[in-house]
């Protein structure tokens, strides 16, 4: 019983991430000046199977969607722009399902991603002016460093971290029904809050 457990276990989680590495290709940018920055929804599957299964399952599917996209695409950045990806993944992945699963609710879904959302607003900023920046060539110092965090990243992963939330937040009940089988305070708690 344990072992097919395991294995239904496992084929969600692939399908999550499967799910993941077709959202990629469905990208687009939102800030002219850096074009380069384009959002995708490829976190709302590793959010739901962090919710489903935990940080650590959530930050599995961060990791595989972009190894996976590797795979196929292969890197146009030197690996800077895939390891910006996982950065910035796990940042809002990990947290809000660490809180999320220590006390399932509608409220704590909620409270998990914003704290999710801070994290991966430091943690992008932090990566990009240390490493990710120089690492890709472009050594910005200065007022450039500063035009380029607050008017294109901190808006660009604000935007991001709001569309993957909501969209996980719409979607994970109906999800959760139909796959996981496994939340069910997520709706008993809406009602008690409400």
């Amino acid at each position: 019983m344990n072992s097919s457990k395991n294995l239904n276990k496992m084929v969600k989680i692939s399908l999550l991430a499967a799910i993941a590495v077709v959202l990629m290709y469905f990208d687009f940018p939102i800030i002219p000046a850096f074009p380069w920055l384009k959002i995708d929804l490829s976190e709302v599957p590793a959010l739901m199977g962090g919710f489903a299964y935990g940080p650590i399952t959530g930050g599995i599917i961060v990791i595989l969607k972009v190894f996976l996209r590797f795979l196929i695409k292969g890197t146009e950045t030197g690996f800077v722009g895939e390891t910006a990806n996982i950065i910035i993944g796990l940042a809002l992945v990990v947290p809000a399902a660490w809180l999320y699963n220590r006390n399932k609710g509608k409220k704590t879904a909620i409270v998990g991603m914003v704290i999710g959302a801070l994290v991966m607003q430091v943690l992008g900023i932090v990566a990009n002016a240390f490493f990710l920046l120089p690492a890709y060539g472009m050594n910005l110092e200065g007022a450039a460093l500063l035009n380029y965090i607050f008017l294109g990243l901190v808006p660009f992963n604000g935007v991001k971290a709001l569309i993957v939330c909501i969209a996980t937040y719409l979607l994970y009940k109906r999800v959760s029904r139909a796959i996981f089988k496994v939340d069910s305070k997520f709706e008993s708690k809406k009602r008690e809050v409400a």
